[in-house]
C-alpha cells in the first residue's frame, strides 16, 4: 500500500487500460510467483526447531499477507482511487449470511484505496410492512402505484429500517459508512414520472398515475463527495424529493444508474438474483457494448426485468461512467 503511489507514477498508462482477461493472467502470474515463495518459506520453517519457528512465525505471516497483497496489486492499480457504485438488493440483501458477506466486500473494497457508493432496494421489506398495516399494492409495468399514505410507509422502510441496516452491515465490517436517503443534503432532484399505456382495443394511448412513483431529475454529488474526503461509504436510500417538497419513491436500478452517471463512475454493479444477460440459449454473455445492448433489446433476446437494468446502464454510461 506504501508503495502504490509510487507504482501508479511509474506504470504506463497503456497498462492501466488493458482488457480484464489480460489482468486476470497477470494477476494470476504475480499470485503463482509469491504462492511458491509463501510455499518456500514453508518448507523452511519445518526444518527449523520449535524456538526458532516462534521468532520466525512472524515473520512467515507477514510474508503471506504480503504475498496475497502484491499478487492483488494489478487490480489494486487499476482501481485506485476508483469510484465503484454498487446497487444492492435481490437475496444478497434478504439472507443473513449473505448480507454479513456483502457488508465484508464493500469494506474491503473501500480499504483497498477504491470509493464504493451503495444504493439500495427494498421491495420485499416494503410487502411485510404494507402486509402489518394492511395496506394493499398495485402495480402498473413492475411499478408501484403509490398514494400519499403508502409513500410515508416506503420513506419509513427505504430511509429507516433497511437503509441503517445495510450502512451498520458495513460499519460493523470496520469501515464507516453512513446511510442517507436523496432528500438528505439535496442529493436527489426527483420529477414525478409519466407513463403511458396503449388500449389494444382501440389503440389509444392513455396516461398513467402512478401516484408519488418519480424519476432522478438531478444527482447533486457534493454530499458524495464530501464523504468521500472523509472516507465513508454513502449507503444511499432510493427516496427523492420533488420541486413541490413531496417525497416521491424512485426504483433503486434508476438511481443507481442516475449516480453512476454523476459521479463519472468507474464501474456500476448491478446485485441480481440471476447470471446477467442471457442469449437465446440462455447462456451468459461476458461482456456487451452498448450497440449490442441496443440490438439485443431490439430483438428481444432482453427482455422483462433485464431490459430496465440494461437501459440504465447504458444511460449511466451515456451519463458519463466507465
Amino acid at each position: 500500500f506504501l508503495g502504490q503511489k509510487v507504482l501508479m507514477q511509474r506504470i504506463p498508462q497503456k497498462m492501466l487500460v488493458m482488457p480484464d482477461t489480460v489482468w486476470r493472467r497477470v494477476n494470476l502470474a504475480w499470485a503463482g510467483f509469491f504462492l511458491l515463495l509463501s510455499a518456500t518459506n514453508l518448507y523452511v520453517a519445518t526444518q527449523l526447531s520449535e524456538a526458532t519457528w516462534v521468532h520466525f512465525r512472524t515473520y512467515g505471516f507477514s510474508v503471506m499477507t504480503f504475498t496475497f497483497m502484491l499478487g492483488n496489486l494489478p487490480f489494486l492499480l487499476r482501481y485506485d482511487e476508483a469510484t465503484v457504485v454498487i446497487k444492492y438488493g435481490g437475496h444478497a440483501m434478504g439472507e443473513e449470511d449473505l448480507a454479513v458477506t456483502f457488508g465484508r466486500d464493500v469494506a474491503w473494497l473501500q480499504l483497498s484505496g477504491l470509493y464504493p457508493v451503495v444504493v439500495h432496494g427494498g421491495g420485499p421489506q416494503i410487502n411485510a410492512m404494507l402486509e402489518r398495516l394492511q395496506i394493499k399494492s398495485t402495480f402498473v409495468d413492475g411499478l408501484r402505484v403509490t398514494d400519499e399514505k403508502m409513500v410515508e410507509v416506503v420513506e419509513m422502510v427505504l430511509a429507516g429500517t433497511v437503509n441503517k441496516q445495510v450502512a451498520s452491515l458495513i460499519t460493523q465490517a470496520g469501515v464507516m459508512a453512513v446511510g442517507l436517503s436523496g432528500k438528505d443534503g439535496g442529493l436527489i432532484r426527483a420529477r414525478k414520472m409519466t407513463r403511458t399505456k396503449r388500449d389494444p382495443e382501440s389503440n389509444i394511448e392513455r396516461a398513467l398515475d402512478l401516484g408519488f412513483v418519480g424519476e432522478p431529475e438531478h444527482i447533486d454529488t457534493r454530499v458524495l463527495e464530501a464523504l468521500k474526503g472523509a472516507e465513508i461509504v454513502p449507503v444511499i436510500a432510493p427516496v427523492g424529493l420533488g420541486p413541490d417538497g413531496r417525497t416521491y419513491n424512485i426504483n433503486a436500478d434508476t438511481v443507481a444508474g442516475a449516480v453512476a452517471g454523476a459521479l463519472k463512475a468507474k464501474r456500476l454493479l448491478m446485485l441480481t438474483d440471476v447470471p446477467g444477460v442471457l442469449d437465446r440459449d440462455k447462456r451468459l454473455i461476458p461482456e456487451l457494448t452498448a450497440s449490442e445492448a441496443e440490438a439485443l433489446m431490439a430483438d428481444g433476446t432482453i427482455s422483462g426485468g433485464m431490459i430496465p437494468k440494461v437501459e440504465h446502464c447504458l444511460a449511466a454510461v451515456k451519463a458519463g461512467a466507465e
